[in-house]
């Protein structure tokens, strides 16, 4: 790849919001960049930096912008004909509290972090590659960073706090996107949203903000390693649910490390989704009626599917906490699994630990992309400051889940609001089997419960498994499926999942 001048804004070059900065102002640096693809050069620009936003006060004050925030993004826009009717794809990242340097660089941008995989993660010096099968190859391409993660910040004055939770963070992100295509003039660009984790609840309840508010309709929504509902995957007594949606990924995560050995992955899920769908919500539900016995041939059952010791199984009354799991199953090797990817693995500093005393995966990972977004967006994108770039912020606790007090999160019936009222709007679901933060179990039954009619389900929604975690880009052959899967997807070619 080969990068030329860049073109700063005035005052870009270094931007610290202290207590005693005047009026908040843009910060953006506009650099030109050409990616060399086997078949074609694509060249691009990248604009970098900070944006005001601007709300609307109720009351007297209405209809006179009030800077509310600065938020950090970099947008990618190929160079050539047809710039309106190109897709544009905002991409965020989750947590709460991640910045989007995970999709960013390891997986949708012209330039891609060398992470390394479970078994060999990369060593320093840390680097970027080019990415030949970057999704700005079919659209243009905003990753934004939400509020207290990147450079993102409340402006100077403003509390810290305001956006930290479900409802502020997706008006603030909804508000971005309107900004955006208004500055751009880029109103009649498809718009796609793609999220990850907890960027997957951020993109259904701001796709559906969007359209509720401000009747914007999204083309599609890609949700990438998703939560729908946090009652499927929070484990708390009285809650049978993410014991049951669990238990197909502990069986994956067996199996990588070859507790099921000489079967094949996709027969090991099968016999574990059948168990947890049909037999294991009875024997939950049975509790003391159940027999000794019974318990017994149960507790025998799951340690066989999961690949630990029934004695334990037993004596956690059948239901495996996650974290409890991922310390259990290689106790015997003195190794605890990842969380993000359990493919991943690391010593165990206690080995009676009761749970997991780190994430393996992100441990492991995460050095990578600190140091390279860190290098990238300085020394090729020509954006500095003297703020810290936060890779992963606890800053953003508590967050604010108010308006479900006394029911779980969810955003299911946004994104079934949304696909109710909006007909074109299509979602693209990706699924690591070995990802224990966000089980593929929780998410298909969710989806299958949505309220929209049966042939929006078989034909407006895609979901794809990954051999790989939570990020499955950083295992190479799922990277390659997934960015085919996206590319299929935002140009309009992807054949919906087969109704069964």
């Amino acid at each position: 790849m080969t990068d030329q001048p860049s073109t700063p804004s005035p005052d870009a070059a270094t931007h610290a919001a202290g207590p005693d900065a005047e009026k908040p102002e843009d910060h953006l640096v506009t650099t030109v960049h050409s990616l060399a693809l086997p078949d074609r050069a694509l060249d691009y620009t990248a604009t970098t930096g900070t944006v005001v936003l601007k709300e609307e006060p109720e009351g007297e004050e209405y209809g006179r912008g009030a800077a509310f925030a600065e938020l950090f993004s970099v947008s990618y826009v190929a160079q050539g004909a047809g710039t309106q009717e190109r897709p544009v794809v905002f991409a965020f990242n989750g947590g709460p509290g991640a910045s989007t340097v995970w999709l960013h660089l390891g997986l949708l941008g012209p330039r891609r972090v060398d992470s390394g995989d479970a078994g060999s993660p990369a060593a320093p010096p840390h680097r970027l590659l080019d990415n030949h099968e970057t999704v700005l190859r079919q659209a243009d391409l905003v990753v934004v960073d939400a509020m207290t993660t990147g450079y993102s910040r409340p402006v100077p004055g403003a509390k810290t706090d305001r956006h930290h939770g479900l409802a502020a963070d997706r008006d603030l992100m909804a508000s971005f996107v309107i900004d955006w295509l208004t500055r751009n003039q880029r109103w009649t660009s498809p718009i796609f949203l793609a999220g990850e984790s907890y960027g997957t609840t951020r993109a259904s309840a701001v796709a559906a903000r969007l359209m509720d508010r401000y009747y914007v309709a999204i083309a599609g929504i890609a949700l990438i390693s998703p939560v729908l509902d946090f009652g499927t995957i929070r484990f708390h007594e009285g809650n049978d649910r993410p014991f049951v949606h669990y238990l197909p990924t502990y069986a994956a995560i067996a199996h990588a490390h070859g507790k099921h050995e000489g079967r094949l992955l996709q027969d090991v899920v099968d016999e574990a989704e059948a168990f947890a769908e049909q037999e294991y919500p009875a024997l939950l539900a049975a509790g003391l009626r159940l027999a000794p016995e019974q318990k017994q041939e149960a507790a025998a059952r799951i340690g066989a599917l999961i690949g630990v010791d029934p004695d334990w199984v037993e004596r956690a009354d059948l239901r495996v906490e996650h974290q409890a799991f991922l310390a259990e199953l290689l106790r015997e090797n003195g190794l605890q699994a990842g969380r993000i990817d359990g493919r991943f693995t690391a010593p165990a500093g206690d080995g009676n630990t009761a749970t997991m005393e780190s994430d393996p995966s992100i441990d492991q990972l995460a050095p990578s992309y600190t140091a390279t977004i860190n290098q990238y967006l300085r020394r090729e994108l020509d954006f500095t400051s003297d703020v810290v770039y936060e890779i992963m912020s606890g800053r953003v606790h508590p967050w604010s889940y108010k308006d479900f007090e006394n029911r779980s999160v969810e955003v299911a019936s946004d994104l079934a609001r949304l696909l109710r009222k909006s007909p074109h709007t299509t979602v693209l679901v990706s699924h690591g089997y070995h990802d224990a933060a966000t089980p593929f179990h929780a998410s298909e039954h969710v989806l299958a419960q949505l309220a929209i009619p049966r042939e929006d389900y078989s034909q407006r929604i895609r979901i794809e498994y990954y051999e790989a975690g939570h990020m499955m880009y950083c295992h190479e052959p799922s990277r390659l499926a997934l960015s085919q899967h996206l590319a299929e997807f935002v140009t309009g070619q992807d054949a919906a999942a087969d109704e069964s």
